[in-house]
């Protein structure tokens, strides 16, 4: 399996050795773009790793969100691209179906690109009823790495937060992920 990172604006610098992917909070709602996007792309590209982005999804204007997301990041073959799908700030979420308008969404806009759903195991069980994550399932559940509770297939497990969400993905190695995002 390989390794790999999510971060945001919190964290402001970030080690890859060891680090085969890096997913960078890119975007959020309609208004909110990552002051370290920039920086943290660099950082990513310069040590080798793929490089995903994503967009912390809030309710409403979904199609206006998807667009926004993809007019702050760049577009380049074989990033990645991951909705965000958890409760925001105020306790709201998206809905099941606005999620999948938005992974539909952004897959037509960018059809060369592969495009991930993020959720937690609790929103995949509970929220969820389509099973629809548009090219792969990235789950997040805090237990022994590779191993989450859910029958699903999935790409990438988060499986821990400390020191920051550290994740593996289910590729034999970085060619193969390469390939993949590449849509090889």
């Amino acid at each position: 399996m390989l390794h790999g990172i999510d971060i945001s604006s919190h964290q402001k610098s970030f080690e890859t050795d060891g680090v085969d992917f890096v997913f960078i909070k890119a975007t959020e709602g309609r208004s909110y773009v990552s002051p370290q996007l920039t920086d943290q792309t660099k950082r990513a590209r310069d040590a080798g790793c793929t490089v995903g982005f994503y967009h912390f999804l809030w309710p409403g204007n979904i199609e206006a969100q998807a667009e926004y997301f993809l007019a702050k990041t760049e577009e380049r073959e074989g990033d990645l691209l991951a909705l965000d799908w958890e409760r925001t700030g105020d306790g709201t979420a998206a809905t099941g179906k606005e999620k999948d308008a938005f992974l539909r969404e952004i897959k037509r806009l960018r059809p060369d690109h592969r495009v991930l759903l993020y959720c937690n195991r609790d929103f995949w069980l509970n929220r969820d009823t389509t099973s629809y994550t548009g090219d792969g399932l990235w789950i997040a559940d805090y237990v022994t790495k590779g191993k989450p509770r859910i029958k699903a297939d999935w790409c990438i497990h988060q499986y821990t937060d400390t020191p920051l969400d550290q994740n593996v993905a289910d590729f034999g190695d970085r060619e193969e992920l390469t390939a993949w995002a590449r849509r090889g």
